[in-house]
């Protein structure tokens, strides 16, 4: 791995293991060792350096809302002054799954994954629009989610 203009170079090696961890993030070490030409301890160690580099994460992804969470929402946020600051502010708090800064009609977005719509308007009113250097915010409901999919494999 090498890191240039701030991206990380991955070699056809650790493509191919985030590749397969995609498709299968419980695959053994044994595994993915020998669909890479690797020992075992040697695919456990590359792994975790993708890891350590902030590469990938390997997680159980769940749909919220067959969990009890019954309202998830995308935000945009417009904000004043430093964007990365406010964004700081909203990562910091719990309910808050997704954050990007963006261009175009918001400057931040955020995804919210509460127990319901009371959840929702307390965390929107107490907490988000207190947020110093946020102007507005329009809420976007998640009715249903229909795909989610992070296979996007590597370059």
């Amino acid at each position: 791995m090498s890191r240039g203009k701030n991206a990380i170079q991955l070699d056809e090696t650790s493509k191919r293991l985030v590749e397969l961890l995609q498709e299968d993030g419980r695959r053994s070490y044994a595994e993915l060792g020998k669909a890479v030409g690797l020992s075992e301890a040697a695919a456990r160690q590359r792994v975790q350096k993708l890891m350590d580099a902030g590469v990938m994460q390997i997680v159980a992804v769940t749909d919220p809302m067959s969990l009890g969470f019954h309202r998830v929402a995308m935000i945009g946020v417009k904000t004043t002054g430093d964007t990365r600051r406010v964004a700081d502010s909203l990562a910091q708090l719990p309910a808050v799954s997704y954050l990007v800064l963006s261009a175009g009609s918001f400057d931040i977005l955020a995804e919210l994954v509460c127990e319901d719509d009371s959840d929702l308007i307390d965390l929107l009113n107490s907490q988000i629009r207190t947020i110093d250097g946020v102007a507005s915010t329009e809420t976007f409901v998640y009715l249903e989610l229909r795909k989610q999919k992070y296979g996007w494999g590597t370059r």
